[in-house]
């Protein structure tokens, strides 16, 4: 969610700390969270960065390793981390919004197989990458529990393993209801392929390791438009050799990625640091995350110091895509996810809710992710993740440093390289639209209740979002 554009309200410099608990919690570790300097004018750099979150940070970052004497300038309107990058659920996971028989059907087995694999890796690379740069996120490779709660919910988890199996990349395990805690499970699914981080961490101190290696960060600069070999701003324009859009969400608020992506809004809570005995009984180590199988999706972690850092969907669209701070915090969304944590863990009783928060996260119109460079504007760009992207980011920034320096990988020829999807429909089809969805995925749950069976309106959505 890191912003660039038109879109969002700008907060004054040092006022970061209530955006999220991550931000909290950061700044009481010792990080000012104060705007670095932004531009003073005209200037030159080899490779002009448009968004200060993960995206943008890790291109940098594998960009530097490239090429270590180029001079890279990273455009950030707010602060390091501002968006999703420092908001989102601390999931650094192998999930892709497309799913691998979506990817099949259309780019075939083998690359859809190559895209696992990719995704797979990548939470390793974060890990790996995070450690070399000197920082400590809380980066715990614990895996992921997906609850099942219902018949129908238990029927969609075995299938996915059968799944998993019949493609032979995803080591998914179906655990028997003896293994999980939750309230109502009749078992659930594990994937391995997950650790818990701390987002804040990992993104602020990225761009505190990238400074160290000699690339300009510059804030509070607002970028209005990109086009070959200049971007333009509102504190100067830069002449570059090549330039990325790494703005996920906050594209919405630049002209020409108005319509290539939707800001939805996802909200999270945290809870105050809770007892050993409580841990114990529902069994969630450290570095485990979790789910379940609904269609109006939920996530959560253990924090490292002991709470449950918990979101979910539920926010409505606004109209035009616009983004704005009092859109971050929704009293229903923050009570039905408390009332949610309650319904799963029972034994969490009155433990009080310290932090509320949520922001923008990017939707393409197919839900499908991508990484695109072209070479005659020598313009990249990377988002699409529709939540994914804690690993996602790692991953594309890792394809664009090599699609940038001309390069020719297994990383360049991965199924999302060169994806374009459609743009998003003009209002207010897309306002009626987006919220319908948003709309049809609480009807699917509430219908699986009633009937015991699989939803047909989560059926008939499907295709729509990439399942």
């Amino acid at each position: 969610m890191s912003g660039a554009g038109a879109a969002g309200g700008a907060r004054a410099a040092g006022g970061y700390r209530g955006l999220s608990y991550w931000h909290d919690s950061v700044a009481s570790a010792g990080d000012p969270l104060e705007r670095r300097p932004g531009l003073d004018g005209d200037t030159d750099a080899d490779i002009a960065i448009v968004g200060g979150g993960l995206t943008g940070l890790w291109t940098a970052w594998y960009l530097h390793e490239r090429e270590p004497d180029a001079r890279i300038l990273v455009l950030e309107r707010e602060i390091a981390g501002f968006g999703a990058s420092g908001r989102n659920g601390g999931w650094c996971s192998a999930l892709f919004p497309r799913s691998t028989a979506s990817l099949a059907a259309g780019h075939g087995r083998d690359a859809a197989l190559a895209m696992r694999r990719a995704m797979i890796d990548t939470v390793g690379e974060v890990g790996r990458a995070s450690a070399e740069a000197g920082i400590d996120c809380d980066y715990v490779r614990g895996g992921t529990v997906v609850y099942a709660r219902s018949a129908a919910q238990e029927r969609a988890a075995r299938g996915e393993v059968a799944d998993a199996a019949a493609y032979g990349v995803d080591p998914l395990e179906w655990w028997d209801a003896g293994r999980v805690r939750a309230a109502d499970a009749r078992g659930a699914v594990y994937d391995p392929n997950c650790a818990r981080l701390h987002p804040a961490k990992l993104v602020r101190g990225l761009a505190r390791a990238l400074e160290a290696r000699g690339v300009r960060i510059a804030e509070g600069t607002t970028v209005t438009r990109v086009a070959p070999g200049r971007v333009w701003t509102d504190r100067g324009v830069v002449s570059c050799d090549r330039a990325v859009i790494a703005l996920e969400g906050y594209g919405a608020g630049l002209p020409q990625t108005h319509r290539r992506i939707l800001p939805l809004f996802s909200l999270m809570i945290a809870t105050e640091p809770l007892p050993a005995a409580f841990w114990e009984e529902v069994d969630i180590p450290h570095g485990r995350t979790f789910s379940d199988y609904r269609h109006l999706i939920v996530y959560g972690q253990r924090t490292a110091d002991d709470r449950l850092a918990f979101g979910g969907r539920g926010a409505r669209y606004h109209w035009g895509s616009a983004i704005r701070p009092d859109y971050d915090r929704v009293e229903r969304v923050f009570a039905h996810l408390r009332r949610t944590l309650g319904e799963l863990f029972p034994s969490l009783g009155d433990a009080a809710v310290t932090h509320r928060w949520g922001g923008p996260l990017g939707v393409p119109r197919d839900w499908h992710a991508a990484v695109r460079y072209d070479p005659a504007t020598r313009i990249g760009w990377a988002g699409g993740y529709v939540g994914d992207g804690l690993s996602t980011t790692n991953l594309a920034g890792r394809t664009l440093a090599e699609l940038l320096t001309d390069a020719d990988t297994e990383l360049t020829r991965l199924p999302w390289v060169g994806h374009r999807s459609p743009d998003w429909e003009p209002e207010p089809l897309r306002f009626l639209g987006a919220n319908a969805g948003l709309v049809a995925m609480t009807a699917a749950d509430a219908e699986e209740r009633v009937t015991g069976r699989a939803s047909l309106v989560a059926r008939a959505m499907g295709p729509l979002i990439g399942h």
